[in-house]
């Protein structure tokens, strides 16, 4: 077998990911975006502009993340529901790693101190992509915190992270190509572990610290 082409995606939604799994010629580090429209796959030109096209604005529980996708920058919107339990409560994940969620919802009870044990918790990623870049660990504590918290983010945010087991917000690869895809879609406030020249980043090290400056109380 020289090369492998996975297809992600599914009859529910528009965008379908093309992934190299193996590639004997070649790098697998690249990914393709397609829709599907009435003439069959198309190539989508700009995958986070279509990706953000239907995201509400001023809304507690949506966060936008910058992730990379093989070599491509991506920004995603992430979105988690709290909701009281009327039993066993629930832990619902679509599109990313249910074990980093559930690592992102432990740290934010230690270390914020919200309150998730009796409540159910919905994250997803929308339009049908799946992420598996730590670096969206940030936004997943935030758009929790943000449904928890019923306060929507500041417009125009978007958040890059991987979130330790102490509360920590660890460093990401190749941010400055991240915030310049976030940049162009008139995104201009990021919240990342580290600054960057010639952007506007507000750094943040710690759980704590990144749910005040968006100014969220998850309790």
């Amino acid at each position: 077998m020289d090369v492998v082409l996975m297809f992600e995606g599914d009859r529910q939604h528009l965008f379908r990911m093309l992934r190299g799994i193996k590639n004997r010629f070649g790098p697998t580090s690249e990914l393709g975006v397609f829709a599907m429209g009435q003439a069959g796959l198309e190539a989508v030109a700009d995958p986070s502009r279509a990706l953000l096209a239907e995201r509400p604005t001023d809304a507690a529980g949506s966060v936008v993340a910058a992730v990379l996708e093989g070599s491509r920058p991506l920004l995603v919107e992430i979105q988690a529901l709290v909701a009281p339990s009327y039993g066993m409560p629930r832990r619902v994940v679509t599109g990313l790693d249910a074990h980093r969620v559930a690592l992102a919802l432990a740290v934010l009870e230690r270390h914020a101190g919200a309150r998730l044990g009796d409540r159910d918790v919905f994250v997803k990623v929308t339009g049908g992509v799946e992420v598996d870049d730590p670096a969206v660990d940030l936004a997943v504590v935030a758009a929790v915190a943000s449904s928890l918290a019923g306060q929507a983010v500041p417009e125009g945010s978007v958040l890059v992270g991987e979130v330790g087991l102490t509360g920590e917000i660890r460093s990401a690869p190749r941010i400055a190509e991240r915030l310049k895809e976030a940049a162009q879609l008139g995104f201009h406030h990021s919240l990342a572990p580290n600054a960057v020249e010639g952007y506007r980043v507000e750094t943040v090290k710690t759980v704590a610290a990144a749910l005040v400056a968006l100014g969220l109380r998850p309790d």
